[in-house]
């Protein structure tokens, strides 16, 4: 196994910030390595300068003799008056490419909805990154190197990629370099990470799942280090202040070790996680879908739709690119009429809207980030404590100096994560969500997924990042051949829905059709998710024991934020006027309900639980 690339000693500067400092790293054959790292801190310049499209300040990019290097950029060089042929091809003669079962399962899955004659200049962005994917991968490299390749996929072409990508080469042959924040997909592809930060790559074993094992890990043995670091500290400071007189007889080298001690403490870290803030209260109704359908000129969309949501729901959608999400959202918010049917939406609904393309702020582009944040009120509860607008945003990864910045100059990770600050500040009860971890580093989508976990009240979310979507929905619907269809086995049932030509009849076992009906949460719900009744664990499956799993992490989510219900209702219980019967019994009649679906709760947990072999 032979190293193919060498990076010896190579640093490199922006403006202002250091994004490599002396830095020797290689890529061997074989290799299938994920680069992670926050948004700013190098990924993109790394591959750039591997790829040489980039020079380094100083060492040196060594490629071995011979290899070929293909490269998939953020931004494509394809030329407007090109046609897709000659972007994709280039000038190889049709009988080469057409002869070639790899060449074309390339183009039958990326290029099928793209006129082959047409020009570049008439594509969608996403039909010309897939353009652009397909000319790399139709390309015979023995290096290649790719940023987020899975931008503008829906999550059926990301799974094709990813299967793509690990047959490409044989083992220990080729050598794959890529940037994405798509979790799975670096856990489904790569076995090695690099993370760039502080000017360093940190090289790990493994996928994503690995990688966060270890750095947790590394960073409990720094943890413990600094705590003999502060303990030696503490002593050679109090050793230091046993007075002047004692001061002038002591060896310079402990003081000097001292001084080395107090020179290392290292910076504090800009906290960035903003926990849940208050949110209005939310009534029993929230949306209810009757008979919907809807269109653009003779294309159906969505067509008799009727989906029922509740309080407290936490619901993913799923479907390809064009089936109709966004469209799906709009109108559940009201933003858009169907055109056929009515959407009801409870009076106490307060939405909290993040569109795909950050509408609220691009209407605002030449505003600062400070003019922004004085459109909010002074001061929000986060935690019992009072936060200003500046204090939330800098827990997200802002500095004060970047306040003054207009919003049009941000990256596309502060846009998006600003933006979502923003909806959290209007202090919604519903959040919809479209690809909110679009542009978010690994890191960032962490404390993304720590904010929804805590979230109380209603979440509705459409993304392509399964890792997102399976960690903060409870359930996930799809929409296939224009309805809702609820997916209990979640992504990987969905895929298998996608794979097969019957999806649109009727319901497999185990399959019910929720699009006619969705219950609220509780016990039936349970049930229809094939995860009451047996208490056994023996003979579970991988893909059985993952969805049981899922299903005690929503009932442990819901008891966690039902726990506190009781004697709330009890205190209020205690302010209602002894004289005033039926308030009393409605009361009565409320905590007895509160009461009844905690004990149902508890019941499914234990079942859950002797299932899992948890306890």
């Amino acid at each position: 196994m032979g190293i193919l690339i060498g990076c010896e000693h190579v640093s490199h500067e922006w403006p202002g910030k250091t994004v490599l400092a002396d830095q020797t790293i290689g890529i061997n054959e074989g290799d299938r390595i994920g680069i992670v790292g926050k948004n700013g801190d190098g990924k993109s310049t790394l591959l750039d300068l591997i790829s040489r499209r980039l020079e380094p300040d100083d060492g040196s990019i060594v490629w071995r003799n011979g290899i070929d290097v293909g490269v998939l950029a953020q931004e494509d060089d394809l030329a407007d008056d090109e046609t897709v042929e000659h972007a994709v091809v280039g000038d190889a003669p049709e009988y080469a490419w057409a002869s070639d079962a790899r060449v074309r399962s390339i183009m039958d899955e990326l290029l099928v909805d793209i006129d082959w004659h047409g020009r570049v200049g008439e594509l969608s962005g996403g039909q010309r990154r897939r353009c652009d994917l397909a000319r790399v991968l139709v390309g015979t490299w023995d290096v290649l190197l790719m940023d987020e390749p899975t931008n503008h996929l829906d999550l059926h072409a990301i799974t094709w990629l990813a299967n793509h990508l690990k047959r490409r080469w044989a083992q220990g042959q080729g050598a794959l370099l890529l940037v994405t924040h798509d979790r799975w997909f670096l856990d489904e592809v790569c076995e090695h990470m690099w993370e760039v930060h502080d000017g360093m790559i940190d090289p790990f074993e493994g996928g994503y799942s690995a990688y966060i094992q270890q750095r947790v890990e590394r960073q409990r043995q720094a943890a413990v280090m600094e705590e003999r670091r502060q303990n030696t500290l503490r002593k050679e400071l109090n050793w230091l202040a046993h007075g002047a007189k004692a001061r002038t007889s002591k060896p310079k080298f402990r003081i000097d070790a001292a001084m080395a001690l107090l020179a290392d403490d290292p910076p504090l870290r800009n906290p960035v996680e903003l926990r849940r803030m208050a949110v209005s209260r939310l009534g029993k109704q929230v949306m209810e879908l009757k008979n919907v359908s809807c269109g653009y000129g003779e294309k159906t969309v969505l067509s008799g739709v009727d989906w029922l949501i509740g309080p407290g729901d936490r619901y993913g959608i799923l479907g390809e690119n064009g089936v109709g999400k966004s469209t799906l959202l709009k109108i559940m918010t009201g933003r858009m009429l169907p055109t056929k049917g009515f959407v009801k939406i409870g009076k106490s609904v307060k939405f909290g809207i993040l569109s795909q393309h950050l509408d609220q702020l691009s209407e605002k582009d030449d505003w600062r980030v400070s003019e922004l944040l004085g459109t909010f009120k002074r001061y929000f509860e986060v935690d019992g404590k009072m936060q200003s607008p500046e204090q939330m945003l800098e827990r997200l990864g802002f500095e004060r100096r970047e306040f003054p910045t207009y919003i049009r100059d941000l990256s596309g990770g502060q846009r998006r994560r600003l933006a979502i600050l923003c909806v959290l500040m209007q202090e919604p009860n519903v959040l919809v969500l479209d690809e909110p971890g679009n542009d978010l580093d690994t890191d960032m989508l962490a404390v993304l997924e720590d904010l929804l976990d805590t979230w109380p009240g209603t979440l509705i979310l459409v993304s392509h990042d399964r890792y997102l979507m399976e960690r903060v929905t409870d359930d996930q619907f799809a929409i296939l051949d224009g309805r809702i269809r609820h997916v209990p086995g979640g992504v990987d049932e969905y895929l298998r829905l996608l794979g097969s030509a019957e999806h649109g009849g009727t319901p497999s076992p185990g399959s019910p059709e929720r699009g006619a009906k969705v219950a609220a949460p509780g016990p039936a719900a349970s049930e229809d998710n094939g995860v009451s009744g047996a208490t056994s664990s023996s003979g579970l499956s991988n893909a059985e024991r993952r969805e049981l799993k899922k299903r005690y992490d929503a009932v442990s989510r819901k008891l966690d934020k039902m726990s506190g219900e009781p004697d709330r209702l009890r205190e209020g219980m205690r302010t209602l006027d002894a004289s005033d019967y039926e308030g009393l019994m409605a009361a009565q009649a409320e905590l007895d309900e509160t009461l009844a679906a905690i004990d149902e709760l508890e019941t499914e947990w234990l079942e859950l639980s002797e299932r899992l072999g948890i306890g």
